[in-house]
């Protein structure tokens, strides 16, 4: 999920996951915006319990604004394209002293709960009606990013988190972008992964709008390393690996307001794979973040940055 605290556009979001190891997932998020007023970005994460500051680690892309579109020339349009029938899929079906960081193109905070929220900003408080809308994700963790600009296409957004999730991808695409909330959502979303359980149920490239049946995404054509630069920065070592495929599934148009959890275990024990698997706390009804505390950590974290910068004065 993200949440924006003043009414923000966005356009073309683009995010990459995958577990490095047991209880650990990178997750990188990139997207289009624009507001009127200052704005800050928070993403719910479903962290391992208890949550801690340094449960999520930051990491800054600005050396490598290009990630996606290199993951993107992972897909290319084959020289003849051939009709395979039902396996082609239309994609579009488918404390108080926390740390702040400044991550390139944002200032950077991890709030390890609900608890942890500081003093709220009257500009981003909502009305009462809104947090009964959003009963859940009440013990998640909230990874809070201040955008520097009023609009542009910053560098992507890279961290590592230590994940409650056995064996599942996370990525955050329940969005509410105008403090209200919608059971449907207008998506224009890009969702890449990378897993060997993927790459070893994916069968051949096939173009890059052909949906695998046994994995549920599209397979890259090669292995990363082909098109991707994964020792570019030190900052995006590690974020790719370069023998694993990259695996894609697009979201367009109105779909469910809800988070995508990629169930590793199930795609692999099962005959058809899964773009979007239903997990709990999947969706707005049963896990949405309570997004009046949401708020008040965005302006805390606002608040914690006018006041930085008076220092500094």
């Amino acid at each position: 999920m993200c949440c924006f605290s003043a009414p923000t556009a966005v356009h073309g979001t683009t995010l990459f996951a995958r577990l490095v190891r047991p209880g650990t997932q990178l997750l990188v998020y990139q997207m289009r915006y624009s507001a009127k007023t200052p704005t800050a970005m928070i993403l719910p994460l479903p962290v391992a319990l208890p949550a801690r500051e340094d449960s999520v680690r930051f990491k800054s892309l600005k050396a490598y604004p290009e990630l996606f579109a290199h993951l993107a020339a992972g897909f290319p349009e084959p020289p003849r394209r051939a009709v395979w029938g039902s396996k082609s899929v239309a994609a579009s079906q488918a404390a108080p002293t926390l740390a702040v960081h400044d991550v390139g193109d944002f200032v950077a905070t991890f709030i390890p709960s609900q608890r942890d929220f500081g003093r709220v900003d009257p500009r981003f408080a909502l009305r009462p009606e809104v947090w009964a809308k959003l009963p859940a994700y009440r013990d998640y963790g909230f990874a809070v990013f201040q955008l520097k600009e009023l609009a542009g296409t910053p560098h992507p957004i890279a961290f590592e988190l230590d994940t409650r999730l056995d064996a599942a991808l996370f990525l955050p695409t329940v969005h509410i972008h105008d403090g209200e909330v919608h059971d449907t959502g207008d998506f224009d979303h890009a969702l890449y992964i990378q897993s060997a359980a993927l790459d070893a149920r994916a069968g051949d490239y096939e173009g890059p709008e052909v949906v695998d049946e046994k994995t549920g995404f599209v397979r890259s054509q090669g292995p990363a390393r082909a098109f991707v630069e994964t020792e570019r920065a030190d900052e995006s070592r590690g974020l790719v690996d370069p023998e694993l495929l990259v695996h894609r599934r697009t979201l367009q148009g109105t779909l469910p307001n809800r988070d995508t959890f990629v169930d590793l275990k199930k795609i692999a024990a099962s005959p058809r794979g899964c773009s979007r698997c239903s997990t709990p706390g999947g969706s707005l009804g049963d896990a949405a973040v309570p997004l009046g505390l949401t708020m008040a950590g965005l302006g805390w974290v606002i608040d914690r940055r006018r006041r930085l910068r008076g220092t500094r004065t």
